[in-house]
């Protein structure tokens, strides 16, 4: 076969003809994005023949390696504990992050995270950090590690050395409807999540209609080759198949979610988001080496929380980051919206479905998300007490209260929600809230 010479032209062309790249064609490609040396066309024709022609086993492991190095690379070496990290691929109200870290670090495993801002129509973990006075997400990577060594636990979000080919890619699938690509999407994952120091990594890989995987068939696609990718590089991996066929949790909208985090830390979670919260914690103990079982992993979450270690450890991340730790002992320190409007249930019977994309909406249309990726987010608005399919609801019970800062969008909210939440006369069967575990 001829060589391609490494030219970005033919570099395009092989792939776009169906051929696997060598390690050094895709390195050419990574550092045209990093660099400059490939124009912004040619950028975008190279990932509309990745997201054609697909990428191999060995290509995408080249290509994820590849971007983690395009920039900085952190080492924790000095931090003594174990490290351990999660990653959720997005959903409505997954607010998991916020307790899930203090808790694996009160457990004695250090939790490096490093987030991302909302997206479409899901919340970003940063997004929710920043409802909270004062809390910065923006350290530089000499704070990043210090704050790791000193609490065993720091979230923030990238940083410009921190894969700097994934941040201009990225935007460039954004734009290109290239974005729902699996080896794309696991390059773009993995390369900052590997580049911040974790030892271990938990995949929180969801499906159905409020993910971004509609189909559990991709979902499983997605996960295992995020987990063979992650462990051919050297970190062990396991990712859990979660439904997202409802919101998760009771609360969306970002102080509301700090809110409903702070009673997950207190043990008053919602039994759903605890059951997501004990699942992707537990992985991370026993891949960590601090727990034999999940079994045992799972009491020593739930210790953490019974003794108040986990509440204290997230006073200590807000402490260490700038905010007010005393919105753990006082959400009511959290901003607040200016109106609440209750929409009741037309008549009695059982929550038969809650529509996760029409939540969603309702939502942005609150001004709790980005409808483009300049505007503001108001963190105070939302929805709260959110009704779970399957519970009973009397006629003029409250479904759920919305939170709002103005009239016109709390009216075009509660239109929203009403007609995403059904209620029906017969009890809907119970569905699987946590489905397979790849790589345990």
């Amino acid at each position: 076969m001829e060589a391609s010479g490494h030219f970005p032209q033919h570099v395009i062309a092989r792939k776009r003809d169906g051929h696997a790249l060598t390690r050094e064609e895709i390195g050419e490609f990574v550092r045209g994005a990093t660099d400059g040396s490939w124009a912004d066309y040619q950028l975008s024709a190279m990932l509309m023949a990745i997201f054609l022609r697909g990428m191999t086993a060995p290509e995408t492991a080249h290509f994820t390696e590849a971007m983690m190095r395009s920039g900085f690379v952190a080492d924790l070496s000095n931090v003594r504990q174990p490290r351990a990290d999660k990653h959720s691929t997005g959903g409505v109200g997954d607010k998991v992050s916020l307790h899930l870290a203090p808790m694996v670090a009160a457990c004695g495993v250090a939790v490096p995270m490093i987030s991302g801002r909302g997206l479409g129509h899901t919340g970003g973990t940063l997004d929710k950090l920043e409802s909270i006075p004062g809390f910065k997400v923006n350290l530089s990577f000499e704070e990043y590690r210090a704050q790791v060594e000193r609490i065993g636990l720091c979230l923030i979000g990238q940083t410009r050395e921190l894969a700097p080919a994934d941040k201009k890619l990225y935007a460039l699938r954004d734009v290109t409807g290239t974005v729902e690509c699996v080896p794309l999407i696991c390059a773009s994952i993995l390369s900052k999540k590997l580049a911040e120091g974790t030892q271990v990594l938990v995949g929180d890989v969801k499906f159905g209609r409020g993910a971004f995987m509609k189909e559990k068939a991709r979902a499983c696609e997605l996960a295992r080759t995020l987990v063979n990718v992650a462990t051919a590089m050297g970190t062990p991996m396991r990712a859990v198949l979660t439904s997202m066929d409802q919101p998760l949790g009771r609360a969306i909208g970002h102080s509301l979610e700090v809110a409903e985090s702070i009673d997950c830390l207190k043990g008053n979670g919602p039994a759903d988001t605890m059951e997501v919260t004990y699942a992707l914690g537990a992985h991370m103990l026993v891949l960590a080496g601090t727990a034999k079982t999940e079994a045992d992993a799972r009491a020593q979450l739930e210790r953490s929380i019974a003794s108040g270690a986990a509440r204290q450890k997230f006073r200590d991340l807000i402490a260490a980051q700038g905010g007010i730790p005393a919105v753990v002992d006082d959400p009511s320190r959290l901003p607040r919206a200016k109106i609440e409007r209750v929409v009741r249930a037309a008549h009695g019977g059982f929550v038969n479905d809650v529509d996760p994309m029409q939540i969603a909406l309702a939502v942005l249309e609150l001004g709790g998300g980005r409808p483009n990726a300049d505007a503001r987010i108001d963190h105070a608005v939302g929805i709260a007490q959110l009704m779970k399919v399957g519970e009973p609801v009397e006629a003029g019970a409250p479904l759920c209260v919305i939170h709002a800062n103005d009239a016109r969008t709390a009216n075009a909210a509660v239109t929203t929600v009403a007609n995403a939440i059904v209620v029906t006369v017969e009890k809907p069967p119970a569905t699987e809230l946590i489905g397979e575990v790849i790589g345990g």
